[in-house]
């Protein structure tokens, strides 16, 4: 168990917590929310003793050991991939490599020995004998190969470490478990993979993350930070936002009732106060108002911007078709034999095991690339709009924001453009900032702003959400269902896809799948497996 007690931080005059108190107990998950700046990251670094608070403290059960997932990538790069997960078990790996450092003396003494002995009795205890085999099974669980298993970290691919570091933190079954982002560049497969382990987990996790599916798939609780103050609620994401949105409702119907009720005696006192047949009914009626006290619903810190895509015209039949697409890079073929044809009203999401393939697509039918082979064609009416994956090149110049917004708008009313920036939450002087300094979420809202500027009736979407909070991608995934039009698109966010997508496509380089259903009817389809091993040959997991 480990209990949070009085905890506040704070940075000069600004209070990121104020007095927090949970207790995080075993056989539960709970996920941490929050707004962006909330302090989730923060309050994560409290609870593993990196991040020391100005008051109160964090205990933990005596003897219990705690397992933090490590977001530096490089960090362990002059080991190898086994002994980067051993190290999971601090206290395990430190008997290993004593018991190493003792057998390897060429003068090895009596006192050597008995030193030897007891390692060995706490390595055996510690089942320490399994522990080697046991990290090989969770490497390979998570994909990665045995034949990785022996090279060292920074011979590894990107996608690869977090794979390992993800073992690291499961190994040898932690009693606290502290996890920020961990679905974040893993596969589908491994995340369900993660889902269903958190799902049999014993003891206690704490997770952030941005992808509701994960959190409804692995969270007992829900821990939402606001005002500085922690609060907990039993159940899993989605839960707790269908109960904050009820709540929020019946307390602003119950206040409409008290304001309706409040306007009708303050009218009553002010229309009779003066009349002397009335007047006693009027002091009553005023009296009855002293008492009538107005629960306010407090503004949250959470902050949703309005995404709206609207179509100038409505497309006719002809939307795109793609006959005998190929494409590949300097490390071989990315796709081929792409034969589409789009229809109108579809919403179609894209697959791959390699994003670039996706990515090359996108670019391709944006005139952004050239295909290798093949032809494609958009019906006349089409009028689309498209995010990139990259957008660096849209940010390179000391614009600020309105004149960047600016250059692409018929309409150049600073008004107009101000509402177009502040539907996506630039308001004020936050307008006129740099274009070229912005993050990376300020970066996509901004080519949001752009997108929804030309009133287009198709959108090409390479990874929307990625660097948005969960604010932000849930307005984009209601957007996205309420769009009319043609969305061609890709993401790693299982409830969007899953809630947006009417037709899936999967790219390989030895042709393509296409199937009409929604993401998890595609993901449970016994004959898209069948399908994806014949295409994908011995890749295919």
């Amino acid at each position: 168990m480990i209990t949070v007690s009085n905890v506040s931080l704070q940075y000069g005059k600004r209070v990121l917590f104020d007095e927090v108190e949970v207790k995080f107990t075993p056989g539960n998950c709970y996920g941490i929310i929050g707004a962006n700046g909330a302090g989730k990251s923060t309050f994560m670094k409290i609870l593993s003793g990196e991040i020391e608070p100005t008051k109160g403290q964090v205990s933990i059960t005596p003897g219990q050991r705690m397992s933090v997932l490590k977001q530096n990538h490089f960090e362990f790069d002059e080991f190898t991939v086994l002994d980067t997960v051993l190290m999971g078990n601090k206290k395990l790996y430190k008997i290993i490599k004593e018991k190493e450092a003792i057998y390897a003396k060429p003068d090895f003494s009596e006192a050597d020995g008995l030193k030897a002995s007891e390692l060995e009795a706490d390595f055996a205890e510690m089942n320490g004998w399994n522990a080697e085999s046991d990290a090989a099974e969770m490497l390979c669980n998570l994909g990665v190969n045995v034949e990785s298993h022996y090279k060292l970290m920074k011979d590894l691919t990107g996608k690869e470490k977090v794979k390992v570091l993800l073992s690291q933190a499961l190994f040898g079954n932690p009693d606290i478990l502290l996890m920020d982002e961990p679905t974040n560049d893993l596969d589908v497969e491994t995340i369900t993979w993660l889902e269903n382990f958190l799902a049999d987990f014993q003891n206690t996790v704490i997770v952030i993350s941005h992808d509701r599916h994960f959190l409804d798939a692995v969270c007992t609780h829900i821990c939402d930070i606001d005002y500085s103050k922690l609060k907990t609620y039993t159940g899993n994401y989605s839960f707790w936002y269908q109960m904050s949105q009820l709540a929020l409702r019946q307390r602003s119907d119950q206040n409409k009732k008290l304001e309706d009720k409040r306007a009708e005696l303050q009218d009553f006192v002010r229309r009779f106060s003066a009349n002397a047949s009335k007047s006693r009914q009027a002091t009553s009626r005023k009296k009855l108002l002293e008492k009538l006290v107005i629960d306010e619903i407090p503004a949250s810190t959470r902050r949703y911007p309005g995404i709206i895509f609207k179509q100038e015209r409505e497309a006719g039949d002809q939307i795109l078709h793609i006959e005998n697409l190929s494409k590949s890079n300097a490390d071989g073929l990315l796709f081929s034999k792409a034969n589409i044809n789009v229809r109108k009203g579809d919403k179609i999401a894209f697959l791959s095991r390699n994003h670039l393939a996706i990515t090359a697509l996108f670019n391709v039918i944006n005139e952004v690339e050239k295909p290798d082979t093949g032809e494609y064609k958009f019906g006349t009416t089409i009028h689309k709009a498209y995010l990139p994956n990259d957008n660096s090149e849209f940010f390179k110049s000391d614009l600020n924001l309105m004149d960047w917004l600016r250059q692409f708008s018929k309409d150049k009313d600073e008004s107009y453009i101000r509402g177009f920036l502040g539907k996506m939450l630039f308001s004020g002087e936050e307008v006129l900032k740099k274009c070229n300094v912005l993050s990376g979420g300020e970066k996509v809202r901004c080519m949001t702003s752009r997108m929804m500027l030309f009133n287009p009736n198709m959108l090409i979407l390479d990874e929307p959400t990625n660097h948005l909070d969960m604010e932000s991608i849930i307005a984009y995934n209601d957007a996205m269902k309420d769009f009319t039009g043609t969305i061609l698109f890709t993401s790693h966010d299982h409830e969007l896809v899953q809630t947006v997508a009417n037709r899936i496509i999967e790219l390989t380089p030895n042709g393509i799948i296409d199937k009409v259903c929604t993401y998890d009817e595609y993901l449970e389809s016994a004959a898209v497996k069948e399908q994806r091993e014949k295409l994908y040959g011995s890749l295919a997991k």
